[in-house]
């Protein structure tokens, strides 16, 4: 409920855009306004929970806000409503879903989504560390930053 509420009406607001322009440098900028705006609020509560928490991190808090870059406009609600009943229930839903126009290609998309993520943060001059975290987001290597980036991230 909480993904679908975001991705209706998700919204950055005007005090977080002149936070983004003060903080990102231009090609990070640009990746973060070629994201879907559930993505972009999504990664806007990372940030804030990882704040939340202590965390001040400047590569922590990047991996944060871009997690999730690569999933682009085109993996739609129900895509992603289908991709977390597959999560929950099991490839067996997940199988079922693919069968319908478009459901492989933006499953294919979320399943790779934290690799993708991890080579566009690089190419918009994010440091190997940042692209390491997003690239580990859902099985941490790193135990302080990376577990905190998967706990905000499953909470937001």
């Amino acid at each position: 409920m909480r993904q679908a509420a975001r991705h209706l009406v998700g919204r950055v607001g005007p005090a977080e855009q002149a936070e983004l322009e003060a903080w990102l440098s231009g090609p990070q900028r640009q990746l973060f306004d070629s994201m879907h705006r559930a993505d972009q609020r999504h990664g806007l509560d990372v940030v804030a929970r990882l704040r939340a928490g202590g965390h001040d991190d400047p590569d922590l808090l990047l991996a944060g806000l871009l997690h999730d870059c690569s999933k682009g406009r085109g993996v739609r609600l129900p895509h992603r409503a289908a991709w977390s009943l597959g999560e929950r229930y099991g490839d067996a839903m997940l199988d079922a879903f693919s069968l319908a126009p478009g459901f492989r290609a933006a499953f294919d998309r979320l399943r790779l989504h934290a690799e993708a993520s991890a080579r566009l943060a690089l190419g918009a001059g994010c440091s190997e560390r940042v692209a390491e975290l997003i690239r580990h987001q859902s099985d941490p290597l790193d135990r302080v930053a990376g577990l905190a980036l998967q706990l905000a991230d499953e909470a937001s």
